[in-house]
C-alpha cells in the first residue's frame, strides 16, 4: 500500500541502491497473513544475499507479530501502529487521537483503489443500503494526502458524500516515512 510513495521517497534522497520487494495490499483485509508472508520474504532475501533489510510495515493490524517477525531477523520496521500515523507524523498522530476516534481515514492509495479496495470488496456497488452498516459509526473522512493531485481529492471527496461522512483534508506528504527510509540508509553496513 506505500510502493508508489517508497519509490517516490527513493528517488527524491537519491536511494538508488534501495530495492523494493511488495507482499500484496491485500493482506490488510487479513492482517494474520503479513507476518508469515514477511517472515518468507525476509528470509528470501537473507538467501539472496542481501544484509540490510528494513520493513515498510507499521503493525497493520498485526497484534505485534510484525514486531516479533523483525525481532528474529534482527531488522528495524517503520515505527507506528499504521500507515495512517506515519504520514501524519506519530507525534502528530497521537495529539489528535481523539479528535479522529471515529475518522476513516483515506491515502492516496485508497483514493486510487477505492472502488477495488472497499466498493467492490465490501460489496458497496451492489448494495449501497450496506453503507450504514461498515461506515456507520464514522463521522468523518479524513485524506491524509501525500501529493497534491485533484482526481485524488476528488476520489476523497466524492466518497466522503457516498459515505455520509464530512470531510476533511490534511496534506501530509510522506511524513515520518521519508525519515525513517533516510535512518534506515544512514545506518546500513557499507557495502
Amino acid at each position: 500500500m506505500i510502493a508508489r510513495e517508497v519509490l517516490a521517497v527513493r528517488e527524491r534522497l537519491g536511494f538508488d541502491h534501495l530495492e523494493l520487494t511488495c507482499l500484496p495490499a491485500a493482506f490488510h483485509y487479513r492482517p494474520d497473513r503479513i507476518a508469515p508472508a514477511l517472515d518468507a520474504a525476509i528470509e528470501k532475501a537473507r538467501g539472496e544475499g542481501y544484509r540490510h533489510i528494513f520493513v515498510g510495515y507499521a503493525d497493520c493490524g498485526s497484534g505485534g507479530a510484525v514486531d516479533r517477525v523483525c525481532e528474529k531477523h534482527g531488522v528495524e520496521r517503520i515505527a507506528g501502529p499504521h500507515c495512517f500515523a506515519f504520514y501524519q507524523g506519530l507525534d502528530a498522530f497521537e495529539a489528535i487521537g481523539e479528535d479522529d476516534m471515529q475518522a476513516f481515514y483515506m491515502t492516496d492509495f485508497l483514493c486510487r483503489q477505492f472502488d477495488a479496495f472497499f466498493l467492490k470488496p465490501l460489496g458497496l456497488d451492489r448494495h449501497p443500503e450496506l453503507i450504514a452498516d461498515f461506515f456507520g459509526n464514522y463521522e468523518k473522512l479524513v485524506y491524509l494526502a501525500q501529493t497534491d493531485d485533484p482526481e485524488l481529492e476528488k476520489v476523497a471527496r466524492n466518497a466522503a458524500g457516498l459515505l455520509s461522512l464530512s470531510y476533511e483534508r490534511r496534506f501530509t506528504g510522506y511524513g515520518d516515512l521519508s525519515t525513517a527510509l533516510a535512518k534506515a540508509a544512514s545506518t546500513a553496513p557499507a557495502a
